[in-house]
């Protein structure tokens, strides 16, 4: 079992930035993918930003202003976002998946807000 909670949520101006964390227990981090995604109100979830051994993928929309990043010592994925956006308020979730087991983990989400 994996249990994720993230913070670091809130509300920013446009050009702000906030740092997202999500810490992780219980087995295994270092060999698992770990996931941001999001929801916007009224929208589907979507994929953010992912990293899984030295590969990363981002969103079209977040690419050059979210990077990923992750300590696998602490148990803790990063997702640092830069130059936000209005459209990028929505609720954040963390996921962790486990390619030795196919198990996928999800953290509560924390909400971001971008506004002036």
């Amino acid at each position: 079992q994996v249990q994720l909670v993230e913070s670091g949520g809130g509300s920013v101006q446009p050009g702000g930035s906030l740092r997202l964390s999500c810490a992780a227990s219980g087995t295994g981090f270092g060999d698992h993918t770990m996931r941001w995604y999001r929801q916007a109100p009224g929208k589907q979830r979507e994929l953010v930003a992912e990293s899984s051994g030295a590969h990363t993928y981002y969103a079209d929309s977040v690419k050059g202003r979210f990077p990923i990043s992750r300590d696998n010592a602490k148990k803790t994925v990063y997702l640092q976002m830069n130059s936000l956006k209005p459209e990028d308020t929505a609720d954040y979730y963390c996921n962790s998946y486990s390619i030795d087991t196919g198990n996928n983990y999800w953290g509560q989400g924390t909400q971001v807000t971008v506004s002036s």
